[in-house]
Order: structure tokens, then C-alpha cells, then sequence
């Protein structure tokens, strides 16, 4: 189990005096319990993933704006918060499987303007979670959906 995983491994930073890494687990722990305080219940894998997910967009958000205010120092810092985040979130789409699966949720839903992005959205996103970048999925099907 993921949970397990990520113990194990802060155990294995405190040891080896990996100062940034165990600061990121510690962190991804503490917002895993978070989570399961507000949804009283245990997550299971794919819960800590959308909680890993949602880390790495946040720091994703941040890395942007550091880049706008010219701060290389926090840039570093962010990526490489996220790829240590990223190690425990499964591997991600290539674009062309994404594609795929935005087809087939056009052809399933119907879609045929720009004004069914919410249905495709819908039926994509549970397909792709964890595995592939909202921001890009959505520039996807909004191209595909402009191309009808």
C-alpha cells in the first residue's frame, strides 16, 4: 500500500539525512491525514494519489509564479518538491493516449461544439486521474471539440 510506501521511505530520509525529502513526506503524510480528518474515513490508494495529485498542482501553481517574480532559488526548491512527489503517482499518459480516450468520450457522449465540454470533461476525467494534467486534458478536448 501506498501509505506504507511513503512511511517506509520517510524512515529511510531521516537515516540518510535527507533533509528536503523528509521535509516532502512529512508534508504529503500530514495532508493525507488532512484529508482523512475531513472525509472521516481512511484513504485508500487511489485517495492518496488525488492527494499527491493535488500536491504536485499546487507546487506546479507555485513554480509558475516564482518564475513571473524572476525567484530561480524557489523554482529549484518546487521541482524538486515535485519530483519527489512524483515518484508515488503513477506513470503519466502520453498525449496520444489521452487523445484516444477524449475521442472515445466524444463519440460516447454525443459531443458534437464547444458547449459539451463539461460532458466530455465528465466522462474523461475519472479515466485519467492521477495519470494526466487537467490543464492539458482540457486544452485537448477543447481543440477536438473546436475541430467539429
Amino acid at each position: 500500500m501506498l501509505r506504507e510506501t511513503l512511511d517506509s521511505d520517510l524512515k529511510d530520509a531521516m537515516r540518510n539525512k535527507e533533509a528536503l525529502k523528509r521535509t516532502v513526506l512529512r508534508t504529503m503524510l500530514s495532508e493525507i491525514r488532512n484529508a482523512e480528518i475531513n472525509s472521516q474515513t481512511t484513504l485508500d490508494d487511489e485517495g492518496i494519489i488525488a492527494v499527491l495529485t493535488k500536491q504536485v498542482q499546487q507546487r506546479k501553481d507555485s513554480v509558475e509564479a516564482y518564475v513571473a517574480a524572476n525567484r530561480n532559488d524557489l523554482v529549484d526548491k518546487e521541482t524538486e518538491e515535485i519530483k519527489i512527489i512524483s515518484v508515488y503517482l503513477p506513470d503519466q499518459l502520453p498525449t496520444e493516449e489521452i487523445e484516444e480516450i477524449i475521442k472515445a468520450a466524444i463519440l460516447e457522449t454525443g459531443a458534437s461544439s464547444l458547449s459539451d465540454m463539461g460532458k466530455v470533461m465528465g466522462f474523461v476525467m475519472p479515466q485519467v486521474r492521477g495519470r494526466a494534467d487537467g490543464k492539458i486534458v482540457n486544452t485537448i478536448v477543447t481543440e477536438k471539440l473546436r475541430a467539429l
